[in-house]
């Protein structure tokens, strides 16, 4: 049996997040702990206490997010010492955290880098005037064509019938007109802080380059799904080409997935808060096992399934 761990993506943010698992398990505490003393702020009360709209923006969403997730890697671990796992892949922001469960960055430095870009994001969103969409059940050379129309671009292909569009909040009111003449089942506009995964990124695209120019890796010790690419990368210097390429560009989701279950994988573990991914993968393949980590129930979960 092949395993993949997939990680959280921006969105999947709640307040008291990784709080129980603080409190039960010592490994938690201390990754919380050491996330205080990497950024030198209270990211930790952040996770645990919000308010909803500071843990939402975005240069505090993406932190949080890929330290909650880490923990419930290692929580994980902690309960299952022999933990066997021969690929990870992670949604938008979830790829950082895929790239540190695989060893290709440290905690610190992982954690660093998804602040930088977690900042940067969020003065691209201040700078623009953007806002995205979900298309539900649209042909895709349809969908295709509205965006060309309508000067938006597709930011995450989730699932089979469900796309997310991103551009200029007016563009995107038009393509959702146009979604809607054309035969989407439905077009409802989103709540998000900007147009992610759109050109409205590009200036934070340049600088989320410079940064990871400067931030060590290694070779992963398991293959690590690329948005971009819907494959592995071959290298670092690959990794950190398409980690700039994402910015801007179209999440395949779906088509990542699809890859690894043609790849002879059976079992994903979504890691992090929420269980969004979770619910995609029921709409990608039903045959697979699918389990979750989000807090102390879902590891007991996982646990006793993993050593049933």
């Amino acid at each position: 049996m092949k395993t993949a761990l997939l990680f959280s993506g921006q969105g999947s943010q709640t307040v008291g997040m990784g709080r129980d698992l603080c409190e039960k398990y010592e490994v938690c505490r201390r990754l919380f702990t050491r996330a205080n003393e990497v950024l030198g702020r209270d990211l930790q009360k952040i996770c645990f206490e919000g308010p909803v709209d500071v843990l939402t923006k975005t240069d505090n969403a993406q932190p949080a997010i890929f330290l909650t997730s880490l923990a419930c890697f290692e929580a994980l671990k902690s309960q299952v010492p022999d933990l066997a796992f021969d690929a990870t892949a992670g949604l938008s922001l979830g790829e950082f955290t895929a790239l540190a469960a695989a060893d290709v960055v440290s905690f610190d430095d992982g954690l660093h880098m998804v602040q930088m870009r977690g900042r940067f994001m969020q003065e691209a969103c201040e700078a623009t005037n953007g806002g995205m969409a979900s298309i539900l059940n649209m042909d895709d050379t349809a969908l295709a064509e509205v965006c060309d129309a309508a000067e938006v671009d597709i930011a995450n292909i989730n699932c089979p019938g469900q796309v997310v569009i991103s551009g200029d909040k007016e563009k995107i009111a038009k393509a959702i007109e146009l979604a809607k003449e054309k035969g989407a089942k439905r077009a409802i506009p989103l709540v998000v802080a900007g147009a992610y995964h759109s050109r409205l990124m590009e200036g934070a695209k340049v600088k989320v380059a410079e940064a990871l120019g400067g931030l060590r890796m290694q070779l992963p010790k398991v293959p690590v799904v690329s948005n971009v690419t819907a494959r592995p990368a071959g290298g670092i210097a690959e990794i950190k080409e398409l980690l700039v390429r994402q910015v801007t560009s179209s999440v395949r989701w779906s088509e990542s997935m699809q890859w690894l279950v043609a790849e002879g994988f059976t079992r994903f573990i979504e890691l992090g808060p929420g269980n969004v991914l979770s619910g995609l993968m029921k709409r990608i393949n039903k045959d697979v096992e699918m389990l979750s980590v989000s807090d102390v129930a879902t590891l007991d979960a996982t646990v006793a399934r993993l050593l049933a």
